[in-house]
């Protein structure tokens, strides 16, 4: 069993985030603390992005803390762009992440400390940062006849770019950035594309000022404070009506019609009756927390969600979510990270807190 002050569970923008201040705050990678990441290289969730998201087409990347994203080819995919730039900055600061490695389990160990099961053993901390994200849970919603429809089906998690859709109809369930985007893409190459949403599709115009980012995260915190399972801050933020989504709309490319009732072998119908047919369902459905590894630490409310204070966890002051909810944007990741770091410090520093011995090795 290896011990460390404080382990980070990911190293995407939060994780890395949460890594710099430690440093700053004194805290030694691999002494102090270690990053785990299960990632077979740098990106965080970056990395599996499809190749046609050019770094040009991504919305509000924010830079790491620390230091800028420069010069960037706006043409190159955005997989390339920010994998580097995550890279370079792990080299930078020294921040020697470890990958790939699974985090299976968190689990209440000995002498107050919790133990982080993992693919390359097991750690014991005194304070845990989990910045795991949400890409790897993506959400299928569940209809009628979902295992009888005869074409594709796929979810933004395997989104593979537009060419393999040409000359097929397609079907893109979901009104967020995603979904947009797919739909443009593969509208250009397509016999036919449909676009379904459960809820009527907000338009924003103008641009998207520091008041109104505030006021987005403010309604995902909300949910948080309360353990309800949190909505994403773009779900609360509506579509940006660019010069690229105006010329789509003109078009009908973005007609949207009301969530269907169920699939049919061929396609999908609704309780009007009226049916169309596909051969690929795309669900840009959207993702949910990754935060299976706390299930043995019952940490859930009665509403679903992890109620958190700041991103601490409510049910147990050692353990910070970032990444999470109100801080699941690229700003709201930077600032997270900060925030967890200065709650662990004081953890890590309060009188009688019991001091982990000197490594033997």
């Amino acid at each position: 069993m290896r011990e460390r002050d404080v382990v980070v569970i990911g190293a995407g923008q939060a994780g890395l985030s949460a890594a710099y201040h430690l440093r700053r705050a004194g805290l030694e990678p691999e002494r102090d603390f270690v990053v785990l990441d299960h990632a077979p290289r740098p990106g965080g969730a970056w990395q599996f992005r499809w190749p046609s998201l050019t770094y040009g087409k991504v919305h509000g990347m924010h830079a790491l803390p620390g230091r800028e994203l420069t010069g960037a080819d706006t043409g190159r995919p955005s997989s390339e762009v920010i994998g580097g730039y995550f890279a370079r900055y792990e080299e930078e600061f020294g921040l020697r992440v470890h990958r790939p490695v699974e985090v299976t389990a968190v689990r209440e160990g000995p002498a107050g400390r919790l133990l982080v099961e993992s693919s390359e053993g097991t750690y014991a901390t005194r304070a845990l940062i989990s910045a795991t994200g949400t890409w790897d849970r993506p959400f299928w919603p569940r209809y009628p006849g979902q295992e009888r429809f005869r074409g594709r089906q796929l979810h933004t998690a395997g989104y593979p770019g537009p060419e393999p859709f040409a000359g097929l109809r397609v079907i893109v369930v979901g009104g967020g950035a995603s979904g947009t985007q797919h739909l443009m893409e593969i509208a250009e190459v397509a016999a036919e594309t449909i676009w379904v949403t459960r809820r009527e599709p907000v338009w924003r115009e103008g641009p998207f000022d520091e008041a109104a980012g505030r006021a987005a995260v403010a309604l995902v915190e909300e949910r948080v404070r309360r353990g309800l399972p949190p909505r994403s801050v773009v779900s609360v933020t509506g579509l940006p009506l660019t010069d690229a989504v105006r010329s789509a709309r003109e078009r009908g490319v973005l007609d949207r019609l009301p969530m269907f009732d169920r699939l049919t072998p061929t396609g999908v119908a609704w309780d009007d009756g009226r049916t169309v047919d596909a051969d690929v369902i795309l669900w840009a459905t959207g993702f949910r927390p990754a935060v299976a590894h706390l299930a043995p630490l019952r940490l859930r409310e009665p509403g679903g969600g992890i109620r958190l204070a700041g991103t601490r966890v409510v049910r147990d002051e050692r353990i910070h979510l970032v990444g999470y909810g109100p801080s699941a944007s690229t700003v709201g990741a930077n600032r997270a990270g900060r925030a967890a770091v200065r709650e662990v410090v004081r953890l890590l520093a309060a009188p009688g807190t019991r001091q982990r011995e000197p490594l033997t090795a």
